[in-house]
């Protein structure tokens, strides 16, 4: 790592702390150092600087100042903080503000080296997030809306700046070619895979995007799952296997439902966000890993932070970026463009023309709650289609409505409603298979599906046998 052509300023008020520093990275870099933000601003202003370690609270002038002061030259330097425990809320904030990393007091050598490494061989900070919608701005025109994904499915992203998703889309976009974590909040069913996947999609990350979804899995389950294991572990460990954080190596592991870990994970995930190294279950061999994570859940976390079923140092390291998905019911424009899509989707599947929407059928899609949100809708939407004949037009009679009307059920009353469209397509499932003797392939071309669309039911459903 050294290099006596990188130029690093310390900034540290603690003169231990600076005169350490300083001898210790002087054998490896061209070290300047300032022992207050005032002096460390005004150096910036003549040199320019590769990387900035700066800690985050002194007097005169304290850390956020100086790193606003990097990101405003023309070629930004790194910027690494460092933070005692108790302000890492403060680094996170830094970060999200453009700085590269932040590492706690009292600095650990080992681990201040690695982060330097990391931030000299990333790609130059950018001190624009996105120069289109900049320039856009200052031409008094609306900036263009954020690229579709690249994955296998298109997003339907937002096309209005008053769209509640706007902010969310143009956020993931400018996020998503760095490499810092994202936690991803929202009700079941807002689309937070869809997020964590257009992150991955509009990155340069060329690895595998690999789906974990937490709350399935056992915590044992889960460590295996994500950690890996060597032969003869635990009993039926036969072979060595290799757990999703190195099948993600160089590529990017969602993490669904984050809040139900259990302790143990969270201590072994926080290593892993660290220092992106681990071991194997039964394992000695530390692996290190190039992955990025991001993370959802439809609980509070900082919440269970505070109730202490949540590390609040994990806590921290998954919410460098938080992005917040409203529900359904707050992003009405965005429902007629779900619909056609879904419409297309389902259509394409089932080798059937794609059906069109009368007015009143929209009007009605768009009035409704949405309770499952996003999710919801699909599933509503992929019946109809299913159900439609060839040429129909979707009117408003195809679309259940609510249950109990507009009203909510009141709490602890559970409503029967004869309507109610998961029931009737589980139903209307169960009897194709019983009349066709239990033969799929039968039962789907009686239903007028694709296999593949009556299997997906099958496991949506629960249905075994």
């Amino acid at each position: 790592m050294a290099d006596k052509g990188i130029k690093l300023l310390i900034v540290d008020d603690e003169f231990n702390t600076r005169e350490a520093l300083s001898r210790y990275l002087g054998k490896k870099f061209d070290v300047a150092s300032a022992e207050n933000g005032s002096d460390a601003i005004e150096q910036l202003k003549n040199t320019d600087f590769d990387l900035v370690l700066t800690d985050l609270r002194m007097p005169k002038a304290d850390g956020m100042s100086v790193l606003d002061a990097a990101m405003s030259k023309a070629h930004p330097p790194k910027c690494i903080l460092l933070t005692a425990y108790g302000s890492i809320s403060e680094a996170v904030t830094a970060m999200k503000k453009g700085a590269f990393d932040f590492v706690t007091k009292p600095v650990k050598l080992a681990k201040l080296e690695e982060v330097i490494s990391a931030a000299l061989n990333a790609k130059p900070v950018e001190n624009t997030a996105n120069t289109t919608q900049v320039s856009a701005a200052a031409n008094g025109e609306e900036p263009p809306p954020p690229p579709v994904s690249s994955g296998g499915k298109r997003i339907v992203s937002p096309n209005d700046t008053a769209d509640p998703m706007w902010k969310v889309y143009q956020t993931a976009m400018a996020v998503a070619p760095s490499k810092s974590t994202v936690l991803i909040t929202g009700e079941s069913g807002t689309g937070k895979e869809v997020i964590a996947r257009y992150i991955h999609d509009n990155s340069a990350r060329k690895g595998l995007f690999v789906p974990v979804h937490c709350a399935a899995l056992t915590p044992t389950l889960l460590e295996s799952e994500l950690f890996g294991y060597e032969k003869g572990a635990f009993t039926g460990a036969a072979e060595r296997r290799r757990g999703r954080f190195e099948l993600a190596d160089g590529g990017t592991v969602f993490l669904d439902e984050i809040g139900e870990i259990d302790a143990a994970i969270q201590v072994k995930l926080l290593r892993v966000l660290e220092n992106r190294s681990f071991e194997r279950v039964g394992g000695n061999e530390t692996i290190q890993c190039d992955l990025r994570l991001v993370a959802a859940t439809n609980r509070d976390l900082r919440a269970m932070v505070k109730e202490g079923t949540f590390r609040e140092d994990l806590f921290y390291r998954l919410s460098v970026i938080n992005l917040e998905l409203p529900p359904l019911r707050e992003r009405k424009t965005e429902i007629p463009r779900l619909a056609e899509a879904f419409a297309r989707e389902f259509a394409a599947e089932n080798n059937k023309p794609v059906p069109g929407f009368t007015p009143d059928a929209i009007a009605k899609l768009v009035s409704k709650k949405w309770n499952g949100n996003i999710r919801e809708l699909r599933n509503c939407i992929e019946c109809i289609v299913v159900l439609a004949a060839p040429g129909e037009m979707i009117s408003a009679e195809d679309i259940p409505d609510d249950e109990n009307g507009n009203e909510p059920a009141p709490a602890g009353v559970e409503t029967e409603n004869p309507l109610n469209l998961e029931r009737s397509e589980k139903d209307l499932i169960l009897r194709a298979l019983a009349e066709c003797n239990n033969n799929r392939s039968a039962a789907a071309k009686a239903l007028g599906i694709s296999r593949r669309t009556l299997y997906r039911k099958l496991e949506e459903f629960g249905i075994t046998g």
